[in-house]
């Protein structure tokens, strides 16, 4: 089904939160301030990782992030010294915590790697079918604007990448130790299934259509296990000759 326009919600990598609990934060977090330097700190952090996943890092300014998270430069400042600093706290904090949440968690819960990975796919296009509109993978929407802005930038969405697909990859080795996937190059499913779901969830936010994530599932489950390992005693019998 595709999505009429919204206004965008905040949050984690499906995107969830509504526009209504955006405004009641935000209703909220300027009601008064108080002494509690640690509540001042997660206030920006909502706003900025609210802003960056809707606007934009080049897009959101301090101005409106310390008027929509009711603090003065000041204090911004004494948390967060510059715009950067605040991007790689979102980055480092909200980002990683999300794809933990999201993906990393779910999928070394389950029983076997290939149904965490489907019980992801399956949920978060669930979830966006629910709410009506995708906004995009908030580590997906950052990659794409500031990998080549700054290496900075670059290391620390890099670096979440690879501890999500060193964790599918880990429960690929797991799932071979109980007996499965004797033919699955670990490293290789992990890195397909990372670049099913991001792609997927880009083709899904300029579609407005969470369906092409089950698309992009069902391609995934089409590689059978014993394939890779085929490839691969081919390869060694070229290279032998």
């Amino acid at each position: 089904m595709a999505f009429p326009e919204h206004a965008y919600p905040s949050s984690l990598c499906s995107g969830t939160l509504s526009n209504k609990e955006n405004g009641e934060i935000a209703v909220a977090q300027r009601k008064k301030r108080t002494n509690d330097p640690e509540g001042m700190r997660r206030r920006v952090l909502d706003v900025a990782e609210g802003a960056f996943q809707a606007r934009g890092y080049h897009a959101s300014s301090l101005g409106d992030l310390m008027a929509a998270a009711g603090v003065t430069g000041g204090a911004l400042h004494h948390h967060f010294p510059t715009k950067k600093a605040l991007a790689l706290a979102v980055i480092e904090e909200r980002v990683a915590a999300a794809v933990q949440e999201t993906w990393i968690d779910p999928v070394l819960a389950a029983t076997s790697a290939r149904e965490g990975v489907r019980a992801v796919f399956e949920a978060v296009a669930a979830e966006l079918e629910r709410q009506g509109y995708v906004r995009g993978c908030p580590l997906n929407n950052l990659a794409h604007e500031l990998s080549l802005a700054d290496d900075e930038f670059r290391l620390a969405l890099a670096k979440i990448f690879a501890g999500w697909r060193r964790a599918i990859a880990d429960k690929i080795r797991a799932d071979q130790q109980d007996g499965w996937e004797g033919g699955t190059e670990p490293d290789r499913f992990a890195a397909l299934a990372v670049a099913a779901y991001s792609g997927a969830m880009s083709m899904a936010k300029t579609s407005q259509d969470a369906a092409v994530l089950l698309e992009c599932l069902r391609g995934l489950e089409s590689v059978h296990p014993s394939l890779g390992g085929l490839a691969t005693r081919r390869r060694r019998r070229v290279l032998l000759r």
